[in-house]
Formats: C-alpha cells, structure tokens, sequence
C-alpha cells in the first residue's frame, strides 16, 4: 500500500515507527524527509556502478548486478539497525520516485510480517510539495519583519516571542548561519534541505496570526531565500530596534564570542573586508583583534562597515516603521523589550 503525499499537513501528520530512505548516502546528506533515517540499499559508489553498467552494458546487467546489492545490503541492515525491530513494528520507506531500490527493500520487510508502507512517488513527491508551497503560492499570513542594526539582539528577541503568542520563523536557525560575514555556525544544510525545513515551517503557521522574521538580505550565508518569502518580508511593515553603539558592542562581543575565541578565524573575516576598506582600517581593527579589545572592534565595525550599509538600505524601504528605543540589550532586559515587540505586533 502507497502512501500518497498531496499537501505538507500530509507529512506533518505521517504516523510511523520509522521513515526510511534507501537512497545512497549523498541522495539522503542533500535532502530527506523529516525525521527520516539513512539505510542505503546502494551506496554511492553501487549506484553510480550500476548506472553505468545500465547505460553502457544493458538494463538487463545493471538489475541483476543491482539485486544482488540490495539483498546484500538489506541483509546488513537486518543484522544491525534493524535487528531488534518487534512484530509489530511499521516502517514507511522511500527512494528517490518510489521505484526498484524501495520496492525491493518493502518486499523483504514485508516477508519478515513487518507491515510496510511506500510513499507513491519517492521523494520526488516530497520535493515537489516543497517547491509549490515556496514558489507557487502567495505566503500565507502577514509578515512582519523584526529590524534594527547589527548587534540589536534581533536573534535573542525572536527567541521569547513564541512564549507570548506570537508566531516566528527563524530563518538563522534553519539555515545554521547568524546572517553576516562574521555569521558562520557551523555546516549549512543544502539549498533543497533548507527549502524543506522553512516549507514545514511555513505549514504551521496560523494563516490567520502574523508571523515575526528577523530582517535578512536575500541571502543567508551561501542559501538563498525563497522569492515569495523575501518579497512578502520587503513589503511587511517593520518594527527596529534602536539600541546604542555601546550597548550594541557589549551584546555583540558576548554573542560572537566563538570567533574571537579564534584568531585565525577572525583574521580570515577581516581580511575578506579589504576591498570595502582602506588598508589602514583594516590594520586598526587587526590590532584590535590582536589585542583583545573585542568590545571596541565590535563597536568600530558596527560604525563604519554594518551600520552605514544598514542605513543605505533602509533608504530604499517604504514601509512602516514602528520604532522601540532601549538602553540595555543585557539578557536580563530582553524579556521586557520581546513583550514590547509582542504587543506592537498585536496591534490592531
């Protein structure tokens, strides 16, 4: 029996012990299903084997050659991931269009009396659920974008605003990356993983609530946004935080404090500001790095690299701008401005 896939609620409402995807390991490290779990029946190298035996010797050769490495495969996982697996347990498993490497492994499983199910269409159907929700239709509730100059506390705020009613997507957490040059967290997912997670996102929403995103350029880190999303943000009436340059510094030296932590690392981020700034700033931010005074460095950044870039943006905006004014980004503050922010969202 196939599962068939016709809306992202579909998937958000899967009910299964586990969500297989027998795709090679590169297939499933691009992008998977939600909570699915990786049990190849061909590896990357099996599979690239196999079609080139499909296309250079014969489709008759490349199945044969393909059975006998599903089977041997499927054995593996029988004996290892799956070796405590009970009676009644019930997998959904996929491949890429719900083809021969699903097909196959089902059949074993379900002669083990294991009641398994396939999703009609593979991930393909997946995929295209992701792609309409994100370029073929409108975003479906009102945006309201979350401003404010480098070091506002933006990410912080956002981060207590689901406790006080208020709907949020976080698009620096799906994409692993904190939006700047100095912004890298860690691996970024692939542009189709992160496409998926913010499609799921999305899905949740209460079309009929607001929904608060931290302003971004079109981009974050290498992952681009979804034009429908990033014309829905540009459009959106905006609450800025407005903060001082010292209090920003503060804040920003404590939430960046893994890169000045790393020596190489930040000498490396300054370097890539050398075609945007004389030689001699470069080398007085240089110094300051080298010092230690990462206060300051934050502070001179802000003043002649983000800030003046912030402004020439917002020059560009015409929408509405509700500004909240505060003197402190000390976490202790934090939870007062984010019901601050909660309440000019709520506003009629």
């Amino acid at each position: 029996m196939a599962v068939e896939l016709t809306s992202l609620a579909d998937v958000l409402a899967l009910r299964f012990d586990d969500i297989i995807d027998v795709r090679a390991p590169a297939e499933f490290a691009d992008d998977h299903l939600p909570g699915a779990i990786s049990l190849p029946v061909l590896d990357d190298a099996e599979r690239a084997r196999v079609g080139t035996i499909y296309k250079q010797v014969s489709p008759f050769d490349a199945r044969k050659l393909g059975a006998a490495l599903v089977a041997k495969n499927a054995a593996g996982h029988l004996m290892g991931p799956l070796a405590n697996k009970p009676g009644g347990w019930q997998p959904l498993v996929y491949c890429w269009r719900g083809g021969q490497r699903s097909g196959s492994f089902a059949t074993i499983l379900s002669q083990i009396g294991w009641r398994v199910q396939l999703i009609s269409g593979g991930y393909k159907s997946w995929r295209r659920l992701v792609v309409a929700a994100l370029q073929d239709h409108p975003f479906p509730c009102p945006v309201t974008v979350l401003d404010g100059n480098t070091g506002s506390a933006k990410t912080d705020l956002l981060a207590h605003l689901p406790a006080m009613g208020v709907q949020v997507i976080d698009l620096e957490g799906l994409a692993c990356h904190r939006g700047s040059l100095f912004g890298a967290t860690g691996p970024q997912p692939s542009q189709r993983s992160f496409e998926g997670q913010l499609a799921l996102a999305i899905a949740r929403l209460d079309p009929a609530r607001p929904v608060v995103i931290e302003a971004e350029s079109s981009k974050i880190g290498s992952l681009s946004l979804p034009a429908t999303l990033w014309r829905a943000m540009a459009q959106a009436p905006r609450i800025a935080i407005t903060a001082p340059l010292e209090a920003r510094a503060r804040y920003l030296t404590e939430a960046y404090a893994d890169i000045a932590a790393d020596t190489a690392r930040l000498t490396a981020v300054l370097n890539q500001l050398k075609p945007s700034h004389p030689a001699n700033l470069i080398a007085e931010w240089q110094s300051l790095a080298d010092s230690g005074q990462f206060t300051a460095l934050a502070a001179d950044l802000m003043q002649h690299h983000y800030d003046p870039r912030y402004a020439k943006h917002r020059s560009r905006s015409t929408q509405s701008v509700t500004e909240l004014q505060t003197a402190s980004l000390d976490p202790e503050s934090l939870p007062a401005l984010a019901r601050r922010i909660a309440d000019a969202v709520h506003q009629p």
